[in-house]
């Protein structure tokens, strides 16, 4: 087995700014690494072979668009804590036109909830859904749609971050953040460089990603985010036994209410942010998860909502697992998952 000390990214921006008085201790790892899972081969023909220069001031060569191609794999790594303590692995799945990094660091380069739930001692996976980051994407003769892009106000707008439409302004002086938010709106140009493109045409060949990834690695604990939500329900109701329990964080939509029976023996934590209500999709989309909630109850299961103003926690946008309070957010995610026995 190997071993490693991993300095987070939190303990390396400490190094570059005024340090505080106490920093984080290194993260002390078992093993890490990273591997690319499903995947298939798809095979394209009829398209013209041409000559091409690949690099500048080279020959031109032959390209021939033609043949088989790998497609659709999804990149994962894995952090292994030498305090290992949860029984199973906790993987995280990120939201639409995000990757992994979500839960990495934070825009203002703090420390993310892939170094604080290792070092609360779980097996922590995070992966690049398919077509984003890492991950295989497919040439349009494989995938006919085209690609979808984020402009640079929407998130702004759109996860509660600004006071809705209107909100942004390319002068950062005049832009209008929700009051009280804990978004680091001064690192909001940051937080864009973690945006990608995402495709509409895509679902099924994430969801294979995702279940190949789970008959890998589970029986464990998904936490997903948004988008990744809407997928990560459905990947639990084709494996339902490999599910332990799941944290849907603002999920964008749930499984499917007449399979909500099969997740009778998976404890479900939600987990909502401040100004859901006020804002039309995000209430939409409450609305479905709790209804979808409601079901798994009537079928025998348990379902634990937290709204982080009830509790005290105010001032999260759709992207709180990088909000200035996203440690108080992953204790209350920790001791939902104490109390259900997964972390002895």
């Amino acid at each position: 087995m190997r071993h490693f000390t991993f300095v987070s990214a939190f303990a390396s921006a400490l190094v570059m700014a005024a340090a505080p008085a106490v920093a984080a201790e290194p993260i002390a790892l078992r093993d890490m690494g990273s591997f690319h899972i499903g995947g298939r081969i798809a095979e394209v023909s009829g398209k013209e072979v041409r000559m091409i220069v690949r690099q500048p001031g080279g020959p031109q060569t032959k390209y021939d668009p033609n043949g088989q191609f790998m497609v659709e794999q999804m990149y994962v790594q894995y952090f292994l804590p030498q305090n290992r303590k949860g029984k199973v692995p906790l993987l995280m799945w990120h939201g639409g036109g995000l990757t992994g990094v979500t839960y990495e660091t934070t825009p203002d380069g703090r420390e993310g909830w892939l170094n604080m739930f290792v070092r609360k001692g779980w097996d922590t996976y995070v992966s690049d859904a398919v077509e984003r980051g890492r991950s295989g994407f497919a040439s349009p003769d494989v995938w006919p749609s085209e690609p979808t892009f984020l402009n640079y106000q929407d998130p702004y707008e759109r996860f509660r971050i600004g006071q809705g439409e209107g909100s942004w302004n390319a002068d950062p002086q005049k832009r209008k953040p929700i009051p009280g938010t804990q978004f680091p709106v001064e690192a909001y140009e940051n937080y864009m460089k973690q945006s990608v493109p995402r495709w509409l045409s895509t679902d099924d060949a994430i969801i294979a990603g995702y279940v190949a990834l789970v008959d890998k690695i589970c029986p464990c604990v998904v936490l997903m985010h948004s988008q990744g939500g809407a997928f990560g329900f459905k990947v639990a109701e084709k494996r339902p036994d490999k599910f332990k329990a799941i944290v849907a964080i603002e999920s964008a939509t749930a499984g499917i209410v007449a399979n909500a029976a099969k997740l009778k023996d998976v404890p479900v934590l939600m987990v909502f942010g401040d100004h859901v209500d006020e804002h039309p999709r995000w209430a939409a989309f409450k609305k479905i998860d709790l209804a979808y909630g409601d079901a798994v109850r009537a079928a025998g299961g348990k379902v634990d909502v937290v709204h982080l103003p009830e509790v005290g926690i105010k001032g999260n946008s759709h992207m709180m697992m990088q909000d200035k309070n996203n440690g108080e957010i992953a204790d209350v995610i920790q001791k939902w998952l104490a109390d259900n026995k997964l972390n002895d």
